[in-house]
């Protein structure tokens, strides 16, 4: 896996399909890597003719990790230096949870890099129960208590937690390769960023907000919120799947991003 340097802080990245093709840059949720992504997502945006750049954050081995607190802008820069590192913009942005509020911040600070972003999952703000949540996850993987069970339940619709075999193999998946560490910690944390709502109507690229209908973490409020606040969003809601809805409905995502790229 090739790494770039910029801001001081090196990125392991990947990038995936024709080389020509139209750069779609994918940016994880927080305490993943970005191998997630070529489950479903990099396989059928390669199969419609774009470049797709893949890599972990800030806090992601074998991307630096350093000493927090992280917050939105921190990794939003790092996702512009490695834009740049591999010949500028602009390019397609798709986020996922704390990715797409990194794609948010992106577009903001950096509109010249970015041509469109694909929020799937977000949010603006936090309420008191994402907020007490997301401070329970960062203190669980911080002691190092992983618990695959609360990440299930926080991850998943009750439809794949009912398919007994997909939820063992989740349990499996969770139990072998648990979450721990500082790094993963710091990135939940850098999505309790306040009230980001009036600064999102600064977006002046194409958006589309994707949210999952059973999503606990960034839930169809918070996303509705989001579309509403930047100008001339598009929303859409995928229904019976929670907050790796990208992993539940791949091909019901898949469809909807290829679709919205095509237009910018």
């Amino acid at each position: 896996m090739p790494t770039t340097s910029s801001n001081g802080i090196t990125l392991a990245y990947e990038t995936h399909g024709d080389p020509s093709g139209p750069p779609v840059l994918l940016i994880n949720p927080a305490a993943s890597s970005s191998g997630m992504w070529t489950l479903h997502q990099v396989p059928a945006l390669v199969e419609a003719g774009h470049r797709v750049i893949t890599f972990d954050n800030r806090g992601t081995a074998p991307s630096s990790c350093p000493p927090g607190p992280y917050d939105l802008a921190d990794f939003a820069d790092d996702a512009a230096g490695l834009i740049r590192a591999l010949g500028g913009g602009p390019v397609a942005v798709a986020g996922a949870s704390l990715g797409a509020m990194v794609a948010q911040e992106l577009a903001l600070a950096h509109p010249s890099l970015v041509s469109g972003i694909a929020l799937l999952g977000t949010r603006a703000r936090a309420d008191f129960f994402r907020e007490k949540m997301t401070a329970a996850s960062a203190h669980r993987v911080r002691s190092g208590e992983g618990d695959p069970v609360a990440m299930m339940i926080q991850l998943f619709s009750a439809r794949t937690l009912a398919d007994e075999h997909v939820a063992a193999d989740w349990y499996d998946l969770l139990t072998a390769f648990p979450i721990r560490g500082d790094g993963p910690a710091l990135q939940y944390e850098a999505t309790l960023a306040g009230d980001r709502r009036k600064a999102l109507t600064g977006i002046t690229c194409p958006a589309l907000v994707v949210a999952f209908a059973e999503d606990l973490l960034m839930p169809p409020f918070m996303g509705r919120e989001a579309a509403e606040a930047i100008p001339g969003a598009t929303y859409t809601e995928i229904p019976g799947c929670g907050h790796y809805g990208f992993l539940e409905r791949p091909a019901l995502v898949n469809r909807v991003l290829v679709e919205f790229f095509k237009r910018l």
